[in-house]
């Protein structure tokens, strides 16, 4: 998984070197749909990334309002895990 987060992560980062100058600064939210991406593959597998990076992608819209949006890491099932003495 770690090789197919670092090939993804390549593929983004190709992305801001190449086509996002020409785009400009066109993302709604902040941090941009591409940082986000990076961020999103650091911390999820490619298959959780992938659904939250498309899910983001679609709502950044001319008829979104955008803002502030951070990857959001879930908690484990161990954090609801009840602690009894």
């Amino acid at each position: 998984m770690r090789l197919v987060n670092k090939l993804l992560s390549s593929l983004v980062r190709a992305y801001q070197l190449t086509l996002s100058p020409f785009f400009g600064s066109q993302c709604k939210f902040v941090p941009s749909c591409s940082e986000y991406a990076c961020e999103c593959l650091k911390i999820h597998n490619p298959t959780k990334s992938l659904v939250k990076i498309s899910w983001r992608i679609l709502r950044c819209n001319p008829w979104s309002s955008g803002g502030y949006d951070p990857v959001v890491k879930e908690p484990t099932q161990q954090s609801f895990t009840k602690i009894s003495n």
